[in-house]
């Protein structure tokens, strides 16, 4: 017994001191400016939304919210930058979930998972994705789309930006939940991808709101699906996958979140999740979030993982059916 109560008299000024140091690391935080290190371009969609972010950022924390734009190497510039920083809160890394759930599949032979090397500290937001065609597209519908596919396999042509992106995964999951087969037109130019469906030269692609509609509104799109349970209140108008007689399990979209090098202290990772869910829920940002049909996000860390998991367990089966990689 008395061993007992010595043990528990040198216990509990420990734990006293965890939490005050725990504390201290969270209201002290930051003391110094922060960066946000992205693989976006500047003036896409995800750097608008991280630059309005930041500023909000920066006025909430008396401190320079840094962004550090890092494309291209399909996000492993950016990734890399990142990883060498000091696990201390000072370095954010903006990645979609595609770059935490299908890189990994995608270049196997890096041997590079994300999550054993990030950690997620809060989410931005969700984009969803549509079915565009041309203006002059005969299919009115995904019924027509996918009829056309089932009349000549492998003659439809579908674009995306990329491959491994949600425009390329997405259309491998229609394939397979539909029994189609069609042929990828990757692109490097979004812009140009949207004008050549405009045209009919590529006869459909996935799309998102803010990389494609300059080409919607000069009128040479149309939007024949939304690839979602629920039709996106800025374009009510959009029938859902299944009302548009598409696969109702068919669901495409990406999602948006900052994560940290492993090892920052719990404290300030829980006061950098409440400050950008605080941010997130400004109605300057909500309002521009409506402009994109961005759903604003407040994941704690562990549904961001919980989400990116299962995301990567859907891309990972695409990519071994698809018989994909980027290296």
């Amino acid at each position: 017994m008395k061993f007992s109560r010595a043990l528990l008299s040198s216990v509990i000024p420990l734990m006293a001191l965890a939490a005050a140091t725990g504390a201290s690391a969270q209201s002290d935080f930051p003391s110094k400016p922060v960066t946000l290190v992205t693989p976006f371009a500047a003036g896409s969609g995800p750097d608008a939304v991280l630059r309005l972010v930041s500023d909000k950022l920066s006025r909430l924390w008396n401190q320079r919210v840094v962004i550090d734009n890092k494309p291209g190497g399909g996000g492993f510039i950016a990734i890399d930058q990142a990883r060498r920083a000091a696990p201390d809160g000072y370095t954010l890394l903006q990645l979609d979930s595609e770059h935490v759930a299908a890189l990994p599949h995608l270049y196997k032979s890096k041997n590079f998972v994300t999550l054993q090397h990030f950690d997620p500290v809060a989410s931005l937001f969700r984009t969803p994705f549509f079915v565009a065609v041309g203006a002059d597209s005969k299919w009115k519908n995904m019924g027509d789309l996918i009829a056309a596919a089932k009349a000549d396999p492998d003659a439809v042509v579908y674009g995306s930006w990329g491959v491994g992106s949600p425009g390329h995964l997405g259309a491998q999951q229609l394939e397979a939940l539909t029994g189609i087969r069609m042929r990828h037109a990757p692109y490097r130019e979004v812009s140009q991808l949207y004008s050549n469906v405009g045209t009919g030269e590529v006869p459909w692609a996935f799309a998102s709101i803010p990389s494609s509609q300059g080409i919607y509104k000069a009128g040479k799109l149309r939007y024949i699906a939304v690839a979602a349970p629920r039709r996106i209140p800025q374009m009510p108008d959009v029938p859902t996958m299944a009302e548009a007689g598409g696969p109702a399990s068919l669901e495409v979209n990406s999602f948006v979140s900052l994560l940290a090098p492993k090892g920052v202290p719990a404290a300030i990772k829980a006061k950098i999740n409440a400050d950008v869910a605080k941010v997130i829920a400004d109605p300057e940002i909500r309002a521009r979030f409506d402009t994109f049909a961005f759903e604003p996000l407040a994941w704690s860390p562990e549904e961001i993982e919980r989400n990116a998991e299962a995301k990567s367990k859907v891309y990972g089966e695409l990519v071994r059916r698809g018989n994909i990689s980027l290296e």
